[in-house]
């Protein structure tokens, strides 16, 4: 950046703006535009895609600039912060009158806020359906802590957390921007998922003064025990939000501590994407949970959905009380119908709050605020109205709802609600009849018309011309206008002496028009200039005493803000279990898990939308004694959707939803793992082997006994035998040494051998049948070990070319040919083996006895008793181990479709 030295009055306050703000890039105001200088224009004009010009110059150099319409900067702002660029908004202070007025060489401009992805409150440049969190990291008495703040609805949450746990709540609550220290900012999680998006900043040297001073607290006891580093954190977010809002603190609700994985469900970051919980493997949001089931009315319960399904509770009382208040309004029909009436096009009171803290509001957040007293009046009586008694989580929201009577009635006196306008500035915000004093002042100003006409006549009859008529000029304020020749007789010979209140004045002339005016005149434009700038001060005085009653009682209105979100979103479900079908899950104190006729919500909207076949349900049951499911089978018959339904059966449910299933019965799941379809991870340097054999290492040393984990294909990037090996020993230790419910799909039919030796083992397949030459794939789960993996016929599905798939098929053909003979060659390494793998022979009596003998502890006598037992069983025939039987397979679901190949 150029050195400021020899800059103009006006391009030293810009060197000013950017010397305290060097990692944004400074909006400054010259008028009617915000302009950009230097190296801040060259990277807008690009990103902006705006033409680069320049301004003057500085130090013989022209200066670059490109600028944006004040109108309409809001549309450019949103563009820069979607990129990541942070901006300082260095607005006007002044008017050029009051800078002339102080003999300054310019307008006294400052920087009013600093803009970044999560600081912002403008409904332009935020996501009305999920929240913008800013996340802070801070590590203190050797542990790391997290904060997290919304300044757009005033939410504060902390944690403690270790560092391999921060992949995990990165996923969880998707931050748009983070503040960390140094060596925290540059973690691979969070540098590699928020690039340009990290503000490098140190803790406070004391974060609980900070914070007691910030929400004027002698301690911060009654809001919760946090950790040394959650405080740290906490403060930092603090710290952060105050710098960007230049000194001012927007309200904040008192920061919450969460209790890490043992009140939430544990969903690391590869489960959350191959389950498509809030954005699918693509980066969209059209083919995901929330879509399917998000039913809301208001953009507050769509935030409270997403909150619930990115963090489902692993608590059975806090699970059931969302059932219990689901389960009320699914009954109470009325009432529900009563309460989404009332919700629906409700406003968004959070975040009208919100701005009207950080004094960026506009006459419709005010309107938003009194539309929204009046639904959580209205929700209130409706509630108070059901048949029955609600459950306590509709009870509490119901009394949250209940707000001081006299604010709903102030706002409702006081606002113009029939005509609101756009800004501050444009006036009658204040409905009449509300002031007195406005009242007064505003008739003074409108009643100029009638004063003007008068006047106007007044002048026509003393000066002589019929055809005057008084307007008004921007700059000259009052004036009589004639045209030319009755002003040049009017100039010539006036009819009413200089000085006296009709004497006119010459102030214009123009080509076929003069204008004119008098003491009469000026001293109208005096009244109604004067009374029209006193009613916009009185008017101003009472949208601030309006502004002061809200914040006084922000706690509340925030409180009732988030009632109306929880009963949109608990009503919303109940809508979707009433139109779906959807039932209510049992959660049990075993870990069980038992689906009745269960459905995939997303591909069962999406195939509702696009009207196509019905989607056939499957049971699925994974209760003590069966825990462990072994599925094979082709991909094509719908093994990857049974796969992650059941897994997002836990995600439904334990975010407080009913689920798609006729019935449900579930022990709590601690923790979640799915991990179905692969990946690379190229910025990482890790191929897709790599990342699946990662994924999972962390299913087999994070997964408990009350865990479920869904596995599909695991080993299948390596060669047969490697791969092979490798899946058998995960399914072992699954079932002997974490003894979790898991679903385990693969094409290793090898692995049906462990049926036999794993008691708690169930076998399903994917069923295929042949029908008049074609393979159809039925989309049904039956019982038993799949023959075939059908791999030949879903390549001639993908259009494979016809002398390929025939080539395939004959060698095919042979390779089972081969393995039906034990006749295996090397090419068999590095093809699939579809064929069951003949179970391991039991070592002889013979091996078995040599193997128990120690030579080196026998005495001479034990030594010769030894040989003669092993002459004896030398010749014994040998005698070869039973085949495994899969008799005791079963049936874990039931149909779902055909496809035919």
């Amino acid at each position: 950046m150029p050195r400021a030295e020899g800059a103009t009055p006006a391009l030293a306050q810009w060197f000013t703006a950017k010397a305290a703000h060097p990692d944004a890039l400074v909006f400054f105001r010259m008028g009617d535009f915000f302009e950009m200088f230097f190296g801040d224009a060259e990277t807008a004009s690009v990103a902006l895609d705006i033409a680069l010009s320049f301004r003057g110059e500085h130090r013989g150099q022209p200066v670059p600039m490109c600028g944006v319409p004040v109108h309409a900067w809001e549309a450019y702002l949103a563009r820069l912060i979607r990129q990541g660029y942070r901006v300082a908004v260095c607005d006007q202070m002044e008017t050029p009158e009051q800078a002339k007025k102080r003999k300054a060489p310019t307008i006294r401009r400052e920087v009013l806020r600093v803009v970044t992805p999560a600081t912002v409150t403008e409904d332009g440049l935020l996501d009305a359906a999920r929240p913008a969190w800013l996340l802070a990291l801070a590590e203190a008495e050797g542990g790391l802590g997290a904060a997290w703040v919304d300044v757009s609805t005033g939410g504060f949450e902390t944690m403690a957390l270790a560092r391999d746990d921060l992949a995990g709540l990165l996923a969880r609550i998707e931050p748009v921007e983070a503040v960390a220290p140094p060596d925290l900012a540059a973690l691979p999680a969070l540098a590699q998922r928020l690039p340009g998006r990290i503000a490098e900043r140190a803790p406070p040297r004391d974060p609980g003064r900070l914070l007691r001073d910030a929400f004027e607290v002698a301690t911060l006891d009654g809001f919760g025990r946090f950790a040394a580093a959650e405080l740290a954190a906490a403060a930092l977010a603090v710290a952060y939000v105050r710098e960007t809002q230049a000194g001012a603190l927007p309200r904040l609700d008192p920061p919450r501590p969460q209790a890490g994985a043992a009140g939430t469900l544990a969903l690391d970051a590869a489960t959350r994407r191959s389950l498509e919980i809030l954005r699918d493997q693509r980066g969209g949001t059209e083919a995901t949970l929330f879509a399917a089931v998000d039913r809301t009315l208001t953009a507050a319960g769509a935030r409270e959905l997403a909150g619930r399904l990115s963090a489902p509770l692993a608590d059975a009382a806090a699970v059931a009380a969302r059932h219990d208040a689901v389960d009320f309004l699914l009954g109470a029909e009325a009432t529900r119908g009563a309460l989404r009436a009332t919700l629906k096009g409700a406003p968004d009171m959070a975040r009208a709050l919100a701005r009207l803290a950080v004094d960026r509001f506009f006459p419709r957040d005010l309107a938003a605020l009194a539309s929204g007293f009046a639904r959580a009046e209205a929700a209130a009586a409706a509630i108070a109205d059901a048949p029955l008694p609600p459950p306590p989580a509709i009870a509490a929201a119901g009394a949250a709802l209940r707000l001081d009577p006299g604010l709903p009635e102030e706002y409702a006196r006081a606002l113009n609600t029939e005509k609101v306008p756009a800004r501050l500035e444009d006036g009658g915000v204040i409905a009449a009849g509300y002031d007195g004093e406005l009242d007064a002042l505003r008739r003074l100003r409108d009643g100029a018309r009638e004063a003007i006409a008068a006047l106007q006549l007044d002048l026509a009859q003393a000066w002589g011309v019929a055809s005057l008529k008084i307007r008004h000029h921007q700059q000259f304020g009052f004036l009589a206008e004639m045209p030319a020749a009755a002003g040049q007789k009017l100039v010539q010979a006036p009819p009413v002496a200089a000085g006296q209140p009709h004497g006119p004045i010459l102030r214009q002339t123009m080509a076929n028009a003069m204008r004119f005016t008098c003491p009469a005149l000026a001293e109208l434009d005096r009244k109604v200039a004067e009374a029209g700038e006193r009613a916009a001060v009185r008017e101003r005085a009472c949208i601030a005493h309006l502004k002061r009653l809200a914040l006084e009682q922000g706690g509340a209105i925030a409180a009732a803000a988030r009632a109306l979100a929880e009963l949109d979103l608990h009503a919303a479900a109940a809508t979707l279990a009433a139109e779906g079908g959807w039932c209510r899950p049992e959660i049990a104190e075993r870990p069980e898990f038992h689906i009745a006729a269960g459905r995939h919500p997303v591909v069962e909207a999406m195939q509702r939308r696009a009207r196509g076949a019905a989607f056939v349900p499957n049971d699925c049951d994974l209760s003590p004694g069966r825990r462990l499911c072994l599925l094979t089978g082709p991909n094509m018959a719908g093994k990857s959707t049974w796969l992650r339904q059941n897994a997002l059966m836990v995600v439904l449910a334990q975010s407080g939803l009913f689920v798609p299933a006729a019935r449900a019965r579930m022990g709590l799941v601690d923790r979640l793992f799915s991990r179905v379809g692969g990946g690379d991870d190229i910025a990482g340097g890790r191929s897709t082997f790599m990342v699946e054999m990662a994924e999972t290492a962390a299913i087999l040393n994070q997964a408990t006994a009350n865990s479920l984990v869904v596995l599909d294909e695991v080993g299948r990037g390596t060669a047969t035998w490697d791969g092979l090996a490798i899946a058998w020993s995960v399914l072992e230790a699954l079932h002997d040494r974490i003894r979790c419910r898991a679903i385990f799909a693969s094409h290793f039919h090898e692995l049906t051998a462990l049926a036999g030796r794993l008691p708690e083992l169930q076998l399903a397949r994917m069923q295929v049948r042949e029908w008049r030459g074609e393979v159809v794939f039925q989309h049904l789960v039956g019982p038993g070990a799949s023959e075939r993996s059908w791999g030949v016929h879903v390549a001639r599905l993908a259009g494979v070319p016809r002398p390929v798939l025939k080539r395939a098929a004959e060698v095919l053909a042979a390779l089972e040919a081969r393995a039906r003979a034990g006749g295996r060659d090397a090419l068999a390494e590095e093809l699939p083996l579809f064929a069951p793998r003949p179970p391991a022979t039991p070592p002889s009596p013979l091996q078995a006895e040599l193997e128990a003998l120690d030579p080196d502890s026998l005495s001479p006598r034990e030594a010769q008793e030894a040989l003669y037992r092993l002459k004896a069983l030398a010749t014994l025939p040998h005698d070869s181990s039973p085949e495994v039987s899969a008799a005791q397979q079963e049936n874990p679901v039931a149909p779902q479709g055909d496809t035919v190949v």
